[in-house]
């Protein structure tokens, strides 16, 4: 599995971000024009994060 910088988001894809001091592995549940809802699956609540504030993350893709 290898991980891509600032790729183009779509539902269904597992990224990894920093949220506060940790650094979290989330899918995208949906993937809007203005925002994405993605949930962490550790039992919290899925949560909305606008895209321009999406500056940095990794989006792992299997098939490489």
């Amino acid at each position: 599995m290898t991980t891509l910088l600032n790729e183009q988001l779509e539902t269904g894809d597992v990224i990894e971000i920093s949220r506060g001091d940790d650094v979290i592995t989330a899918l995208v549940l949906l993937a809007a024009d203005e925002a994405v809802i993605l949930d962490a699956c550790d039992g919290s609540t899925p949560f909305v994060v606008k895209r321009d504030e999406l500056i940095e993350y990794r989006k792992f893709n299997p098939s490489f």
